[in-house]
Order: C-alpha cells, then structure tokens, then sequence
C-alpha cells in the first residue's frame, strides 16, 4: 500500500477525501455517493465486505459501516442478537448489530474528531479494526444462522486457546 500525500488531513478539506485516497490506494471498488457518504467493496478473508463511510457534521464524527452479506431468516434473528451481545463483549473498539429491515450483519464504529484533525493514520486504523473484527467473527455468524448452533457454542468454536508448542 502506498503512502498518502499529507500524514495530517487539512481540516479546510472535507474528511471523506482522506478516506477516499485511502481507500483508492487498497485498490478498492469505490462510490462517493453524496458529500458525506462513501461506500467501498473490500475483499476480506471468508467474503467480501461492504463499507459505508459517512461523515456526520453535527458531532464531527466518521463513522464506518461494514456489512457482510449473511442475511438472517426471521426465525433465526433471536439466536443473532444472542450471539451480539456475546460479541460486543469481547470488542474494545466499536460493535455489531443486525439491520432490522434486511438482517444483514455489521461492524461499525466512529471516531469522533470534533476540533481535531483527522490523520491517515486514524482511517487506516479504522478500517483496519474493522477488517479484522469482520473476518475474525464471520465464522460465529455462519455457525448461529445456518449451522444452529448457539452463540456460546459459535463463538466456543472459533475463539480458543492453544495450549503448548509445535
């Protein structure tokens, strides 16, 4: 990846351009489909993601939405805000929830900026949180909405401890 032209972002210049140069340089499929909404295409480890960036100028925040495309039959969405609550336990930074409309999983977190500057840095950070929060929990999610097991039993599965050496 390369490097972006400012360590800084210009506060004189809207936040979602440091987010749209840093996401063009991932190689990424992008849209800025408003003044204060970009959505991006990341590949991630078991799926693709869809990231939704959105500036919210009233509290000076960036808030980042990714969502996976794990829709959730209604007879399964109890056993998925089950499996929530055992998530967002364990997340320092942002959380997960279930749109109620389409059932689709998300990660999202904001970085609140107000009278600050926003860096390179900062995004990257945030995108990378979310990727990795994304890919590390993706499994749980199949295993509760398609496998029918329990959220402590999805999450029992793919968070262990290994014990000894190779």
């Amino acid at each position: 990846m390369g490097n972006l032209s400012q360590s800084i972002f210009d506060q004189t210049m809207h936040p979602l351009d440091l987010v749209e140069e840093t996401v063009a340089l991932r190689d990424w499929p992008l849209e800025r489909t408003a003044r204060d909404e970009l959505i991006a295409e990341a590949g991630g480890r078991w799926c693709d993601y869809h990231a939704i960036f959105n500036w919210i100028e009233e509290i000076g925040a960036l808030q980042i939405t990714c969502a996976f495309d794990v829709r959730t039959p209604p007879e399964r969405r109890a056993s998925v805000h089950e499996l929530l609550a055992v998530l967002n336990e364990r997340l320092g930074i942002g959380h997960f929830d279930v749109g109620t409309n389409d059932g689709l999983p998300a990660y999202r977190h904001a970085l609140l900026l107000r009278g600050g500057a926003l860096s390179a840095e900062q995004v990257e950070d945030m995108i990378d949180i979310a990727l990795h929060e994304l890919d590390r929990f993706y499994p749980a999610f199949q295993y509760v909405v398609w496998g029918n097991q329990s959220a402590q039993s999805a999450v029992s599965s793919i968070v262990f401890e290994t014990v000894g050496e190779a």
